[in-house]
Protein backbone atom coordinates (compact mmCIF):
# COMPACT_ATOMS: atom_id res chain seq x y z
CA UNK A 1 0.00 0.00 0.00
CA UNK A 2 1.25 3.46 -0.80
CA UNK A 3 1.68 5.80 2.17
CA UNK A 4 -0.84 8.65 2.27
CA UNK A 5 -0.75 12.20 3.63
CA UNK A 6 -0.67 11.65 7.38
CA UNK A 7 -2.87 14.72 7.75
CA UNK A 8 -5.48 13.07 5.51
CA UNK A 9 -6.15 9.98 7.57
CA UNK A 10 -9.83 9.52 8.31
CA UNK A 11 -13.04 7.70 7.56
CA UNK A 12 -14.38 7.11 4.07
CA UNK A 13 -15.72 10.44 2.83
CA UNK A 14 -17.13 11.81 -0.41
CA UNK A 15 -17.83 15.17 -2.02
CA UNK A 16 -19.13 17.67 0.46
CA UNK A 17 -22.74 18.69 0.92
CA UNK A 18 -21.29 22.04 1.94
CA UNK A 19 -17.75 23.14 1.12
CA UNK A 20 -15.98 26.25 2.30
CA UNK A 21 -15.03 28.61 -0.51
CA UNK A 22 -12.02 29.99 1.33
CA UNK A 23 -8.93 28.61 3.03
CA UNK A 24 -9.17 27.55 6.66
CA UNK A 25 -9.91 30.25 9.22
CA UNK A 26 -6.98 32.51 9.90
CA UNK A 27 -5.20 31.73 6.61
CA UNK A 28 -4.73 34.09 3.69
CA UNK A 29 -4.90 32.67 0.19
CA UNK A 30 -1.27 31.76 0.80
CA UNK A 31 0.26 32.30 4.21
CA UNK A 32 3.78 32.42 2.83
CA UNK A 33 5.11 35.87 2.02
CA UNK A 34 7.05 37.23 -0.93
CA UNK A 35 9.24 34.85 -2.88
CA UNK A 36 8.58 32.06 -0.35
CA UNK A 37 5.21 31.54 -2.02
CA UNK A 38 6.76 30.47 -5.28
CA UNK A 39 8.53 27.19 -4.72
CA UNK A 40 8.18 23.73 -6.15
CA UNK A 41 6.78 20.89 -4.08
CA UNK A 42 10.41 19.99 -3.33
CA UNK A 43 11.08 23.49 -2.03
CA UNK A 44 13.10 24.81 -4.99
CA UNK A 45 12.57 28.52 -5.67
CA UNK A 46 10.77 29.48 -8.89
CA UNK A 47 11.51 32.83 -10.52
CA UNK A 48 8.86 35.13 -11.95
CA UNK A 49 10.14 34.87 -15.51
CA UNK A 50 12.42 32.59 -17.52
CA UNK A 51 14.00 33.67 -20.79
CA UNK A 52 16.29 32.40 -23.53
CA UNK A 53 19.20 33.03 -21.18
CA UNK A 54 17.98 30.10 -19.06
CA UNK A 55 18.44 27.55 -21.82
CA UNK A 56 21.33 25.14 -21.17
CA UNK A 57 24.80 25.89 -22.46
CA UNK A 58 25.37 24.32 -25.85
CA UNK A 59 21.72 24.37 -26.87
CA UNK A 60 21.55 24.12 -30.64
CA UNK A 61 25.19 23.03 -30.94
CA UNK A 62 26.77 19.69 -31.84
CA UNK A 63 26.50 18.46 -28.22
CA UNK A 64 23.03 19.91 -27.69
CA UNK A 65 21.82 18.79 -24.22
CA UNK A 66 18.23 19.17 -25.39
CA UNK A 67 18.62 17.50 -28.78
CA UNK A 68 15.92 15.73 -30.73
CA UNK A 69 13.57 12.95 -29.63
CA UNK A 70 15.03 9.52 -30.28
CA UNK A 71 18.61 10.83 -30.31
CA UNK A 72 21.32 11.07 -27.65
CA UNK A 73 21.02 12.33 -24.91
CA UNK A 74 17.27 11.51 -25.17
CA UNK A 75 16.21 14.52 -23.11
CA UNK A 76 13.13 14.82 -25.31
CA UNK A 77 12.23 11.13 -25.33
CA UNK A 78 13.68 7.78 -26.34
CA UNK A 79 11.68 7.41 -29.56
CA UNK A 80 11.67 9.77 -32.53
CA UNK A 81 7.90 9.61 -32.98
CA UNK A 82 6.94 8.88 -29.34
CA UNK A 83 3.14 8.54 -29.03
CA UNK A 84 2.49 9.24 -32.71
CA UNK A 85 4.02 5.82 -33.33
CA UNK A 86 2.70 3.97 -30.27
CA UNK A 87 0.83 5.00 -27.15
CA UNK A 88 2.16 4.31 -23.70
CA UNK A 89 1.06 1.01 -22.13
CA UNK A 90 -1.93 1.47 -19.83
CA UNK A 91 -0.99 -0.83 -17.00
CA UNK A 92 -3.27 -0.72 -13.95
CA UNK A 93 -1.94 -2.25 -10.73
CA UNK A 94 -4.27 -4.99 -9.46
CA UNK A 95 -4.34 -7.72 -6.86
CA UNK A 96 -6.41 -8.84 -3.87
CA UNK A 97 -7.63 -11.98 -2.18
CA UNK A 98 -6.59 -15.27 -3.73
CA UNK A 99 -5.32 -15.80 -7.26
CA UNK A 100 -8.88 -16.60 -8.35
CA UNK A 101 -10.23 -13.16 -7.42
CA UNK A 102 -7.29 -11.34 -8.97
CA UNK A 103 -7.53 -13.42 -12.15
CA UNK A 104 -11.13 -12.22 -12.48
CA UNK A 105 -9.98 -8.59 -12.03
CA UNK A 106 -7.28 -9.11 -14.69
CA UNK A 107 -9.86 -10.32 -17.17
CA UNK A 108 -12.11 -7.36 -16.28
CA UNK A 109 -9.30 -4.88 -16.97
CA UNK A 110 -8.32 -6.52 -20.26
CA UNK A 111 -11.95 -6.53 -21.35
CA UNK A 112 -12.13 -2.78 -20.64
CA UNK A 113 -9.15 -1.83 -22.78
CA UNK A 114 -6.12 -2.24 -20.54
CA UNK A 115 -3.07 -3.18 -22.59
CA UNK A 116 -0.80 -4.73 -19.93
CA UNK A 117 -1.08 -6.38 -16.53
CA UNK A 118 0.49 -5.24 -13.27
CA UNK A 119 0.43 -7.54 -10.27
CA UNK A 120 0.12 -6.35 -6.68
CA UNK A 121 1.13 -8.94 -4.08
CA UNK A 122 -0.07 -9.06 -0.48
CA UNK A 123 2.23 -8.28 2.43
CA UNK A 124 3.04 -11.90 3.36
CA UNK A 125 4.10 -12.62 -0.24
CA UNK A 126 6.21 -9.45 -0.30
CA UNK A 127 7.93 -10.46 2.92
CA UNK A 128 8.52 -14.07 1.89
CA UNK A 129 5.98 -15.61 4.27
CA UNK A 130 3.48 -18.34 3.43
CA UNK A 131 -0.15 -17.52 4.17
CA UNK A 132 -0.22 -19.79 7.22
CA UNK A 133 2.84 -18.16 8.82
CA UNK A 134 2.01 -16.54 12.20
CA UNK A 135 3.06 -13.12 10.87
CA UNK A 136 0.61 -13.45 7.98
CA UNK A 137 -2.45 -13.47 10.21
CA UNK A 138 -4.92 -10.80 9.13
CA UNK A 139 -2.81 -9.72 6.12
CA UNK A 140 -3.51 -12.44 3.58
CA UNK A 141 -4.96 -10.96 0.39
CA UNK A 142 -5.54 -7.58 2.01
CA UNK A 143 -3.41 -5.25 -0.10
CA UNK A 144 -2.61 -7.56 -2.98
CA UNK A 145 -2.91 -11.12 -4.15
CA UNK A 146 -1.63 -14.04 -2.06
CA UNK A 147 0.80 -16.24 -4.03
CA UNK A 148 2.32 -19.08 -2.04
CA UNK A 149 2.89 -21.75 -4.67
CA UNK A 150 3.28 -22.57 -8.33
CA UNK A 151 -0.40 -23.51 -8.39
CA UNK A 152 -1.34 -20.01 -7.22
CA UNK A 153 0.69 -18.52 -10.07
CA UNK A 154 -1.00 -20.80 -12.58
CA UNK A 155 -4.43 -19.76 -11.34
CA UNK A 156 -3.46 -16.09 -11.33
CA UNK A 157 -2.91 -16.06 -15.10
CA UNK A 158 -5.42 -18.72 -16.10
CA UNK A 159 -7.00 -18.03 -19.47
CA UNK A 160 -4.42 -15.35 -20.37
CA UNK A 161 -1.93 -15.94 -23.18
CA UNK A 162 1.32 -14.85 -21.55
CA UNK A 163 3.07 -14.83 -24.91
CA UNK A 164 0.78 -11.98 -25.99
CA UNK A 165 0.35 -9.87 -22.84
CA UNK A 166 3.07 -7.90 -21.07
CA UNK A 167 3.06 -8.58 -17.33
CA UNK A 168 4.57 -6.54 -14.52
CA UNK A 169 5.11 -7.91 -11.02
CA UNK A 170 5.78 -5.55 -8.13
CA UNK A 171 7.81 -7.63 -5.71
CA UNK A 172 11.39 -7.26 -4.57
CA UNK A 173 13.08 -9.35 -1.87
CA UNK A 174 11.54 -12.66 -3.09
CA UNK A 175 11.34 -11.49 -6.74
CA UNK A 176 13.55 -14.29 -8.05
CA UNK A 177 11.24 -16.85 -6.44
CA UNK A 178 8.14 -15.30 -8.02
CA UNK A 179 9.90 -15.16 -11.38
CA UNK A 180 10.68 -18.86 -11.06
CA UNK A 181 6.99 -19.57 -10.35
CA UNK A 182 6.02 -17.43 -13.35
CA UNK A 183 8.44 -19.12 -15.76
CA UNK A 184 7.26 -22.61 -14.78
CA UNK A 185 3.58 -21.58 -14.84
CA UNK A 186 3.96 -20.14 -18.35
CA UNK A 187 5.79 -23.10 -19.83
CA UNK A 188 3.29 -25.58 -18.32
CA UNK A 189 0.12 -23.67 -19.29
CA UNK A 190 -1.99 -26.29 -21.12
CA UNK A 191 -3.81 -23.72 -23.27
CA UNK A 192 -0.92 -21.35 -24.07
CA UNK A 193 2.47 -22.96 -23.26
CA UNK A 194 5.07 -20.18 -23.41
CA UNK A 195 8.84 -20.52 -23.21
CA UNK A 196 10.92 -18.00 -21.22
CA UNK A 197 12.22 -16.53 -24.48
CA UNK A 198 8.69 -15.38 -25.41
CA UNK A 199 7.68 -13.84 -22.08
CA UNK A 200 7.59 -10.04 -21.95
CA UNK A 201 7.21 -7.79 -18.97
CA UNK A 202 9.00 -6.58 -15.86
CA UNK A 203 9.70 -7.72 -12.34
CA UNK A 204 10.63 -4.98 -9.91
CA UNK A 205 13.42 -6.70 -7.93
CA UNK A 206 14.97 -3.39 -6.80
CA UNK A 207 16.33 -4.52 -3.47
CA UNK A 208 18.36 -1.39 -2.66
CA UNK A 209 15.15 0.63 -2.72
CA UNK A 210 13.70 -1.73 -0.12
CA UNK A 211 16.41 -0.94 2.41
CA UNK A 212 16.12 2.76 1.54
CA UNK A 213 12.37 3.23 1.53
CA UNK A 214 9.82 0.40 1.37
CA UNK A 215 11.33 -1.82 4.10
CA UNK A 216 10.36 -5.24 2.71
CA UNK A 217 13.31 -7.59 2.86
CA UNK A 218 14.16 -11.25 3.47
CA UNK A 219 17.98 -11.31 3.58
CA UNK A 220 20.95 -9.09 4.49
CA UNK A 221 22.05 -6.53 1.90
CA UNK A 222 24.97 -8.38 0.31
CA UNK A 223 23.29 -11.75 -0.39
CA UNK A 224 20.19 -9.87 -1.53
CA UNK A 225 22.35 -8.01 -4.06
CA UNK A 226 23.79 -11.33 -5.20
CA UNK A 227 20.28 -12.74 -5.77
CA UNK A 228 19.37 -9.65 -7.77
CA UNK A 229 22.51 -10.00 -9.87
CA UNK A 230 21.80 -13.68 -10.50
CA UNK A 231 18.39 -12.80 -11.86
CA UNK A 232 19.72 -10.06 -14.14
CA UNK A 233 22.38 -12.40 -15.50
CA UNK A 234 19.95 -15.29 -16.04
CA UNK A 235 17.31 -13.12 -17.72
CA UNK A 236 19.84 -11.49 -20.03
CA UNK A 237 20.56 -14.95 -21.46
CA UNK A 238 17.21 -16.73 -21.17
CA UNK A 239 14.50 -14.03 -21.30
CA UNK A 240 15.45 -11.49 -23.99
CA UNK A 241 12.03 -9.76 -23.88
CA UNK A 242 11.96 -9.47 -20.09
CA UNK A 243 13.04 -6.53 -17.91
CA UNK A 244 14.72 -8.27 -14.95
CA UNK A 245 14.67 -5.20 -12.74
CA UNK A 246 12.61 -2.03 -12.49
CA UNK A 247 14.76 0.46 -10.64
CA UNK A 248 12.21 2.23 -8.55
CA UNK A 249 12.04 5.81 -7.43
CA UNK A 250 8.33 5.48 -6.81
CA UNK A 251 8.63 4.08 -3.30
CA UNK A 252 11.47 6.46 -2.44
CA UNK A 253 9.10 9.34 -3.22
CA UNK A 254 6.22 7.71 -1.37
CA UNK A 255 8.46 7.39 1.69
CA UNK A 256 8.77 11.17 1.73
CA UNK A 257 11.69 12.13 -0.51
CA UNK A 258 11.63 15.21 -2.67
CA UNK A 259 11.95 15.05 -6.44
CA UNK A 260 15.71 15.59 -6.44
CA UNK A 261 16.26 12.74 -3.99
CA UNK A 262 13.96 10.45 -5.93
CA UNK A 263 15.96 11.15 -9.08
CA UNK A 264 19.41 10.86 -7.52
CA UNK A 265 18.86 7.79 -5.34
CA UNK A 266 17.03 5.92 -8.09
CA UNK A 267 19.71 6.55 -10.70
CA UNK A 268 22.50 5.72 -8.26
CA UNK A 269 20.74 2.44 -7.45
CA UNK A 270 20.58 1.70 -11.17
CA UNK A 271 24.23 2.53 -11.74
CA UNK A 272 25.12 0.25 -8.83
CA UNK A 273 23.29 -2.68 -10.45
CA UNK A 274 25.17 -1.98 -13.68
CA UNK A 275 28.49 -1.97 -11.82
CA UNK A 276 27.63 -5.31 -10.24
CA UNK A 277 26.68 -6.91 -13.56
CA UNK A 278 29.83 -5.66 -15.27
CA UNK A 279 31.91 -6.98 -12.36
CA UNK A 280 30.35 -10.40 -13.01
CA UNK A 281 31.80 -10.32 -16.52
CA UNK A 282 28.66 -9.33 -18.42
CA UNK A 283 29.07 -6.96 -21.34
CA UNK A 284 27.07 -3.82 -20.58
CA UNK A 285 25.27 -4.02 -23.93
CA UNK A 286 24.22 -7.58 -23.10
CA UNK A 287 21.86 -6.53 -20.30
CA UNK A 288 21.49 -2.74 -20.20
CA UNK A 289 18.80 -2.54 -22.92
CA UNK A 290 16.52 -4.60 -20.65
CA UNK A 291 16.89 -2.44 -17.56
CA UNK A 292 13.84 -0.32 -16.78
CA UNK A 293 12.84 2.33 -14.27
CA UNK A 294 9.75 3.21 -12.24
CA UNK A 295 9.07 6.81 -11.23
CA UNK A 296 6.48 8.63 -9.22
CA UNK A 297 4.23 11.22 -10.88
CA UNK A 298 3.64 13.80 -8.15
CA UNK A 299 1.37 16.84 -8.22
CA UNK A 300 3.96 19.54 -9.10
CA UNK A 301 3.40 19.43 -12.85
CA UNK A 302 6.51 21.08 -14.27
CA UNK A 303 8.90 19.73 -11.64
CA UNK A 304 7.88 16.17 -12.49
CA UNK A 305 8.34 16.69 -16.24
CA UNK A 306 11.81 18.12 -15.61
CA UNK A 307 12.66 15.13 -13.42
CA UNK A 308 11.92 12.65 -16.21
CA UNK A 309 13.89 14.67 -18.76
CA UNK A 310 16.92 14.95 -16.47
CA UNK A 311 16.75 11.22 -15.71
CA UNK A 312 17.00 10.28 -19.39
CA UNK A 313 19.90 12.65 -20.01
CA UNK A 314 21.91 11.50 -17.00
CA UNK A 315 21.35 7.82 -17.75
CA UNK A 316 22.39 8.21 -21.38
CA UNK A 317 25.58 10.04 -20.44
CA UNK A 318 26.58 7.59 -17.69
CA UNK A 319 25.92 4.51 -19.80
CA UNK A 320 27.82 5.84 -22.79
CA UNK A 321 30.69 7.68 -21.14
CA UNK A 322 31.17 5.88 -17.80
CA UNK A 323 30.35 2.28 -18.75
CA UNK A 324 31.31 2.45 -22.43
CA UNK A 325 28.01 1.15 -23.80
CA UNK A 326 28.04 1.17 -27.60
CA UNK A 327 24.48 0.07 -28.32
CA UNK A 328 22.19 3.15 -28.34
CA UNK A 329 19.49 0.99 -26.72
CA UNK A 330 21.72 0.82 -23.64
CA UNK A 331 21.65 4.61 -23.43
CA UNK A 332 17.86 4.80 -23.47
CA UNK A 333 16.02 5.01 -20.17
CA UNK A 334 12.68 3.22 -20.36
CA UNK A 335 10.37 3.94 -17.48
CA UNK A 336 6.97 3.18 -16.02
CA UNK A 337 5.23 5.82 -13.97
CA UNK A 338 2.45 5.80 -11.41
CA UNK A 339 0.53 8.73 -10.06
CA UNK A 340 1.34 9.60 -6.46
CA UNK A 341 -0.44 7.49 -3.88
CA UNK A 342 0.85 9.84 -1.20
CA UNK A 343 -1.02 12.76 -2.82
CA UNK A 344 -4.42 11.06 -2.42
CA UNK A 345 -6.59 12.26 0.44
CA UNK A 346 -9.31 10.56 2.45
CA UNK A 347 -11.13 13.89 2.69
CA UNK A 348 -13.20 14.77 -0.39
CA UNK A 349 -11.86 11.76 -2.29
CA UNK A 350 -13.41 12.79 -5.60
CA UNK A 351 -10.78 15.55 -5.68
CA UNK A 352 -8.30 12.74 -6.22
CA UNK A 353 -9.62 12.26 -9.76
CA UNK A 354 -8.32 15.74 -10.59
CA UNK A 355 -4.99 15.13 -8.86
CA UNK A 356 -4.51 11.87 -10.72
CA UNK A 357 -5.35 13.45 -14.09
CA UNK A 358 -2.78 16.22 -13.59
CA UNK A 359 -0.12 13.78 -12.46
CA UNK A 360 -0.85 11.45 -15.37
CA UNK A 361 -0.54 14.33 -17.82
CA UNK A 362 2.87 15.18 -16.35
CA UNK A 363 4.00 11.57 -16.87
CA UNK A 364 2.78 11.62 -20.48
CA UNK A 365 4.41 14.96 -21.29
CA UNK A 366 7.52 13.64 -19.55
CA UNK A 367 7.70 10.72 -21.99
CA UNK A 368 6.65 7.67 -19.95
CA UNK A 369 6.53 4.24 -21.61
CA UNK A 370 3.75 2.89 -19.38
CA UNK A 371 1.45 4.38 -16.79
CA UNK A 372 -0.72 3.44 -13.82
CA UNK A 373 -3.32 5.95 -12.69
CA UNK A 374 -4.45 5.66 -9.06
CA UNK A 375 -8.10 5.30 -8.18
CA UNK A 376 -9.82 8.07 -6.25
CA UNK A 377 -10.71 5.82 -3.29
CA UNK A 378 -7.23 4.38 -2.65
CA UNK A 379 -6.61 6.54 0.42
CA UNK A 380 -9.40 4.51 1.99
CA UNK A 381 -9.15 0.95 0.70
CA UNK A 382 -8.31 -1.16 -2.30
CA UNK A 383 -10.20 0.37 -5.23
CA UNK A 384 -13.69 -0.59 -6.31
CA UNK A 385 -14.30 -1.61 -9.91
CA UNK A 386 -15.99 1.76 -10.52
CA UNK A 387 -12.96 3.66 -9.23
CA UNK A 388 -10.59 1.49 -11.27
CA UNK A 389 -12.62 2.16 -14.40
CA UNK A 390 -12.50 5.93 -13.83
CA UNK A 391 -8.71 5.70 -13.39
CA UNK A 392 -8.32 3.77 -16.64
CA UNK A 393 -10.69 6.12 -18.48
CA UNK A 394 -8.49 9.02 -17.32
CA UNK A 395 -5.61 7.60 -19.35
CA UNK A 396 -7.86 6.90 -22.32
CA UNK A 397 -9.17 10.47 -22.34
CA UNK A 398 -5.61 11.80 -22.24
CA UNK A 399 -4.61 9.52 -25.09
CA UNK A 400 -7.58 9.99 -27.39
CA UNK A 401 -9.23 13.34 -26.63
CA UNK A 402 -6.69 15.92 -25.47
CA UNK A 403 -4.34 16.08 -28.45
CA UNK A 404 -1.22 15.70 -26.29
CA UNK A 405 -0.07 12.76 -28.40
CA UNK A 406 -0.15 14.69 -31.68
CA UNK A 407 3.36 16.11 -31.47
CA UNK A 408 6.53 14.89 -29.78
CA UNK A 409 7.66 16.63 -26.58
CA UNK A 410 5.58 19.80 -26.92
CA UNK A 411 7.35 21.37 -23.93
CA UNK A 412 10.85 20.90 -25.36
CA UNK A 413 12.68 24.22 -25.45
CA UNK A 414 10.45 25.83 -22.83
CA UNK A 415 12.68 28.23 -20.92
CA UNK A 416 11.14 27.19 -17.60
CA UNK A 417 11.14 23.44 -18.25
CA UNK A 418 14.71 23.39 -19.54
CA UNK A 419 15.93 25.43 -16.55
CA UNK A 420 14.19 23.04 -14.15
CA UNK A 421 15.71 20.09 -16.02
CA UNK A 422 19.21 21.53 -15.63
CA UNK A 423 18.64 22.14 -11.91
CA UNK A 424 17.42 18.57 -11.45
CA UNK A 425 20.53 17.25 -13.16
CA UNK A 426 22.82 19.42 -11.05
CA UNK A 427 21.18 18.25 -7.82
CA UNK A 428 21.47 14.61 -8.84
CA UNK A 429 25.21 14.88 -9.44
CA UNK A 430 25.67 16.58 -6.06
CA UNK A 431 24.05 13.56 -4.42
CA UNK A 432 26.16 11.19 -6.53
CA UNK A 433 29.30 12.86 -5.20
CA UNK A 434 28.15 12.53 -1.58
CA UNK A 435 27.31 8.85 -2.07
CA UNK A 436 30.64 8.14 -3.72
CA UNK A 437 32.40 9.75 -0.75
CA UNK A 438 30.67 7.19 1.48
CA UNK A 439 31.96 4.30 -0.64
CA UNK A 440 29.06 3.83 -3.06
CA UNK A 441 25.36 3.17 -2.76
CA UNK A 442 25.51 -0.16 -0.92
CA UNK A 443 27.73 1.33 1.77
CA UNK A 444 25.59 4.49 1.90
CA UNK A 445 22.50 2.35 2.50
CA UNK A 446 24.27 0.42 5.27
CA UNK A 447 25.15 3.75 6.87
CA UNK A 448 21.54 5.00 6.53
CA UNK A 449 22.49 8.03 4.44
CA UNK A 450 19.60 8.03 1.93
CA UNK A 451 17.18 6.92 4.66
CA UNK A 452 18.12 9.96 6.75
CA UNK A 453 17.84 12.37 3.83
CA UNK A 454 14.36 11.08 3.02
CA UNK A 455 13.23 11.31 6.64
CA UNK A 456 14.35 14.94 6.81
CA UNK A 457 12.57 15.86 3.57
CA UNK A 458 9.37 14.14 4.71
CA UNK A 459 9.43 15.97 8.03
CA UNK A 460 9.92 19.35 6.35
CA UNK A 461 7.01 18.83 3.95
CA UNK A 462 4.71 17.63 6.72
CA UNK A 463 5.57 20.72 8.76
CA UNK A 464 4.53 22.89 5.82
CA UNK A 465 1.21 21.04 5.52
CA UNK A 466 0.50 21.08 9.25
CA UNK A 467 1.23 24.80 9.48
CA UNK A 468 -0.87 25.62 6.43
CA UNK A 469 2.09 26.97 4.48
CA UNK A 470 1.38 24.38 1.81
CA UNK A 471 -2.30 23.97 0.97
CA UNK A 472 -3.80 20.53 0.44
CA UNK A 473 -7.32 21.13 -0.81
CA UNK A 474 -9.93 19.52 1.42
CA UNK A 475 -7.41 18.66 4.14
CA UNK A 476 -6.02 21.88 5.63
CA UNK A 477 -8.03 24.29 3.50
CA UNK A 478 -11.31 24.42 1.56
CA UNK A 479 -12.62 21.78 3.91
CA UNK A 480 -16.12 20.29 3.77
CA UNK A 481 -18.54 21.01 6.58
CA UNK A 482 -20.54 17.84 5.94
CA UNK A 483 -19.56 14.71 4.09
CA UNK A 484 -21.05 11.29 3.51
CA UNK A 485 -19.43 7.91 3.32
CA UNK A 486 -18.73 6.41 -0.09
CA UNK A 487 -18.77 2.71 -0.92
CA UNK A 488 -15.37 1.09 -0.48
CA UNK A 489 -14.08 -2.31 -1.36
CA UNK A 490 -13.96 -4.81 1.49
CA UNK A 491 -11.80 -7.91 1.29
CA UNK A 492 -13.78 -10.80 2.72
CA UNK A 493 -11.91 -12.26 5.74
CA UNK A 494 -13.00 -15.68 4.49
CA UNK A 495 -10.51 -15.32 1.64
CA UNK A 496 -7.66 -15.78 4.13
CA UNK A 497 -9.08 -19.14 5.20
CA UNK A 498 -9.61 -20.00 1.54
CA UNK A 499 -5.97 -19.23 0.71
CA UNK A 500 -4.64 -21.26 3.62
CA UNK A 501 -6.78 -24.14 2.40
CA UNK A 502 -5.27 -23.79 -1.08
CA UNK A 503 -1.77 -23.86 0.41
CA UNK A 504 -2.49 -26.94 2.50
CA UNK A 505 -4.01 -28.73 -0.51
CA UNK A 506 -0.93 -27.94 -2.61
CA UNK A 507 1.35 -29.35 0.07
CA UNK A 508 -0.73 -32.51 0.35
CA UNK A 509 -0.68 -33.13 -3.40
CA UNK A 510 3.06 -32.79 -4.02
CA UNK A 511 5.99 -35.18 -3.74
CA UNK A 512 7.51 -34.30 -0.37
CA UNK A 513 10.81 -36.00 -1.13
CA UNK A 514 11.20 -34.02 -4.36
CA UNK A 515 10.57 -30.81 -2.43
CA UNK A 516 13.25 -31.59 0.15
CA UNK A 517 15.73 -32.56 -2.57
CA UNK A 518 15.16 -29.28 -4.44
CA UNK A 519 15.53 -27.20 -1.26
CA UNK A 520 18.73 -29.05 -0.32
CA UNK A 521 20.22 -28.31 -3.74
CA UNK A 522 19.23 -24.67 -3.40
CA UNK A 523 21.04 -24.41 -0.06
CA UNK A 524 24.15 -25.93 -1.63
CA UNK A 525 23.96 -23.39 -4.46
CA UNK A 526 23.52 -20.53 -2.01
CA UNK A 527 26.63 -21.61 -0.10
CA UNK A 528 28.70 -21.40 -3.32
CA UNK A 529 28.91 -17.80 -4.52
CA UNK A 530 30.03 -18.91 -7.97
CA UNK A 531 26.66 -20.54 -8.68
CA UNK A 532 23.69 -18.70 -10.17
CA UNK A 533 20.63 -19.35 -8.00
CA UNK A 534 17.98 -19.08 -10.71
CA UNK A 535 18.17 -22.67 -11.89
CA UNK A 536 17.90 -23.89 -8.30
CA UNK A 537 14.87 -21.67 -7.73
CA UNK A 538 13.20 -22.96 -10.88
CA UNK A 539 13.86 -26.49 -9.66
CA UNK A 540 12.12 -25.65 -6.37
CA UNK A 541 9.17 -24.20 -8.28
CA UNK A 542 8.81 -27.33 -10.40
CA UNK A 543 8.84 -29.44 -7.24
CA UNK A 544 6.02 -27.24 -5.80
CA UNK A 545 8.02 -25.86 -2.89
CA UNK A 546 6.23 -22.88 -1.38
CA UNK A 547 7.60 -19.36 -1.28
CA UNK A 548 8.04 -19.47 2.49
CA UNK A 549 9.92 -22.77 2.32
CA UNK A 550 12.27 -21.42 -0.34
CA UNK A 551 12.95 -18.23 1.64
CA UNK A 552 13.58 -20.24 4.82
CA UNK A 553 16.07 -22.46 2.96
CA UNK A 554 18.01 -19.43 1.73
CA UNK A 555 17.92 -17.81 5.17
CA UNK A 556 19.65 -20.87 6.59
CA UNK A 557 22.64 -19.83 4.48
CA UNK A 558 22.24 -16.04 4.17
CA UNK A 559 20.74 -15.16 7.54
CA UNK A 560 18.09 -12.48 8.20
CA UNK A 561 18.20 -8.69 8.35
CA UNK A 562 17.31 -6.11 10.99
CA UNK A 563 17.36 -2.40 10.27
CA UNK A 564 19.13 0.19 12.38
CA UNK A 565 16.55 2.90 13.18
CA UNK A 566 16.95 6.36 11.66
CA UNK A 567 16.14 9.44 13.72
Amino acid sequence: MQRRWRAALGVALTAAMAVTAKPASGQDDDSRSGEERFRTLSGEPVRELYTEADLPAGAGGPEDPIGRPGEYPFTRGIHATMYRGRLWTMRQFAGFGTSEETNARFHYLLDHGQTGLSTAFDMPSLMGHDSDHPRSLGEVGREGVAVDTLEDMRTLFSGIDLGEVSVSMTINAPAAIMLAFYVVAAESDPAHPTTPERLSGTIQADILKEYIAQKEWCFPVDPAMRLCGDMIEWCSRRMPRWHPISISGYHIREAGSNAQQELAFTLKDGLTYVEQAVARGLDVDEFAPRLSFFFNAQIDFFEEIAKYRAARRIWAREMRDTFGARDPRSWQMRFHSQTAGVSLTAQQPLNNIVRTAVEALAAVLGGTQSLHTNSYDEALALPTEEAVTVALRTQQVLAHETGVTNTVDPLGGSYFVEALTDEMERSAYEYFAKIDELGGMVEAVKRNYPQREIANAAFELQQEIDSGQRIVVGVNSFEASEEEEIPTMRVDPALERKQIGRLQAARAARDGEAVETSLSRLRDDAADETRNLMEGLIGCARASASEGEIVAALQQVFGDYSESPVF
